[in-house]
């Protein structure tokens, strides 16, 4: 019985992802509008490539309101030089580019959550034409890929970098070596809680080296979180054999999520006020957070208290918050893997 041959994608790339030298360009993929009949969603890609060596993907965006990936891979874009590499880097500085220019975590096109819809579909919405391009024909070139996030408009985190447990454990210590050269403040042993569509897993069931980071968040980026997020792709491309030169490690606490305990979730609608801060010690049974209503005055806080002994390595922000919302992760202090 023959079966019909996945669709291609329709997304062209304006750069050579094989030639040699620097090439700044654009994924180009087709989207009619109301505004442009026969227009196109430009997703800036940059290549650079030089002699043998391996591949990296660096992307950032994935979420569009997470900026210190787009700080750090607009400028890579535009200072690494060809000389220095041995191989290839593909640098993807905003990957939901609708999201990201309207400052969403979502398309603004098809509110697509562009991390919830790996491994995409060619002819699916734009969201997952663009995940479905990146799954086909970007990560297969690839020995290693970062991914950047951080918190986004609602959530506040350490700044760390990240791998997951993985069934192949050569692979898992190949991921967690990489998050050891990239250098965080804190280094992650993480879990999520739905990994289902995430870039992360369609990498990682490929076979690949895969790295994320969490650098902060609460819709914006500091200029220290900006710094680790360049140093650490300078480190990655380093530990990776791309650059020359022993990565600039910095010293690291390493942490780990180790089971859904690490998570607490609004229970009501409120204002949540926080007893402590990112990279505080709580013990178990004590009082992370107060979340008060605010229909009415004289009305007692609930009181949201820890599950289980951690360090406080997220924070919902900003002051309301929804029943649902994730209001806080905790993590457990560990030696390192």
């Amino acid at each position: 019985m023959l079966t019909a041959s996945p669709r291609s994608s329709p997304v062209t790339p304006t750069v050579d992802l094989s030639a040699r030298g620097v090439q700044h360009g654009h994924l180009r993929l087709p989207y009619s509008r109301d505004d442009s009949a026969w227009g196109s969603v430009m997703i800036p890609i940059c290549v650079v490539a030089n002699g043998a060596g391996p591949t990296a993907l660096l992307t950032g965006a994935n979420h569009g309101d997470e900026y210190e990936g787009p700080a750090a891979l607009f400028e890579l874009a535009r200072t690494l030089d060809p000389a220095a590499v041995s191989g290839r880097v593909i640098i993807v500085p905003a990957l939901n580019y609708p999201a990201f220019r309207a400052g969403t975590r979502t398309s603004p096109i098809d509110k697509g959550n562009l991390n919830r819809s790996f491994p995409g579909r060619p002819d699916g919405s734009v969201t997952e034409k663009i995940a479905d391009y990146v799954t086909r024909h970007l990560v297969p070139l690839a020995d290693i890929v970062l991914d950047y996030h951080s918190g986004g408009k609602t959530l506040d985190f350490l700044p760390y970098a990240a791998a997951h447990e993985l069934p192949d454990k050569a692979q898992e210590a190949r991921c967690f070596a990489a998050v050891a050269a990239f250098s965080a403040p804190y280094s992650m042993k993480m879990i999520e809680i739905d990994a289902v569509g995430m870039l992360d897993t369609t990498v990682e069931e490929m076979g690949k080296v895969f790295v994320t980071t969490e650098l902060g968040g609460a819709g914006t980026a500091s200029a220290r979180t900006i710094d680790i997020a360049r140093r650490g792709a300078g480190n990655l491309l380093k530990h990776a054999g791309i650059l020359a030169g022993p990565p600039e490690m910095a010293p690291t606490r390493w942490l780990d999520m180790p089971s859904g305990d690490c998570f607490a979730f609004a229970q009501d609608d409120g204002l949540i006020v926080f007893e402590r801060d990112l990279g505080d010690q709580v013990r178990a049974g004590e009082t992370i957070a107060r979340l008060y209503p605010v229909g009415k005055t004289g009305l007692a806080p609930a009181e949201y208290r820890a599950a289980m002994d951690g360090v406080l390595a997220a924070r919902h922000v900003p002051g309301l918050i929804k029943a649902g919302d994730c209001l806080s992760v905790l993590a457990v202090l560990k030696e390192a893997p």
